[in-house]
C-alpha cells in the first residue's frame, strides 16, 4: 500500500503507477446478492443452466459488480493522511472491455491522472484498471475522482 503523507505528496504523485491489489475471486453467491441489492437478475448473471448455452459459455459479473468493487480496492492501493475525510466525487469514463467469469478472479492496478484543488478539497483522477486473472484484456478501465478534503 502506497501511504501518502500529505495533499501535496499526493499531487506529487502524478502519473505514478500504485502498483496491484490482492487477487479477489468473483463467487456465483456474489454475483446473486449483487444481482438482489440491484434487481437485475439477467439469466447471463444468475441462470448457471442457461448461461453455460450462452455466449460465455457460464454465468458472468455485472459490470456494475466490478465497478462497485472499485472503493474496496482503492483502500487496499493507497491511503492519504491528514485529511478530514475522502469522499467518492464520480467517475470521468467507465469501460468493460471483457465480461468477469464466474469463479475467476479479479484484481485492480490503479494510476494517478491527474490531482487538483478545488474550492471543496483536492479532486484526484485516478485510473483503474480491473483485470481477470490469466485473461489478454482487462474487465473494467474506470476513471474515478475522490475528493479529499483536509482537516483544517
Amino acid at each position: 500500500m502506497r501511504i501518502f503523507t500529505d495533499l501535496a505528496e499526493l499531487k506529487a504523485a502524478k502519473g505514478e503507477h500504485l502498483g496491484y491489489t490482492d487477487w479477489r475471486e468473483i463467487s456465483q453467491e456474489r454475483v446473486n446478492l449483487f444481482a438482489d441489492a440491484t434487481d437485475d437478475h439477467q439469466w447471463i448473471h444468475v441462470d448457471a443452466d442457461r448461461a453455460k448455452e450462452g455466449p460465455f459459455g457460464g454465468t458472468i459479473a455485472h459490470g456494475y459488480l466490478s465497478l462497485a468493487l472499485v472503493p474496496s480496492f482503492m483502500q487496499e492501493l493507497f491511503r492519504v493522511e491528514g485529511i478530514r475525510m475522502a469522499v467518492n466525487y464520480g467517475l470521468n469514463k467507465v469501460r468493460f472491455p471483457r465480461p468477469v467469469p464466474v469463479g475467476s478472479r479479479v484484481r485492480a492496478g490503479a494510476e494517478i491522472v491527474d490531482v487538483k484543488g478545488t474550492p471543496a478539497g483536492t479532486l484526484a483522477n485516478l485510473r483503474v484498471t480491473i483485470e481477470v486473472e490469466g485473461a489478454d484484456r482487462p474487465s473494467c478501465i474506470a476513471e474515478t475522482l475522490s475528493l479529499f478534503v483536509r482537516e483544517d
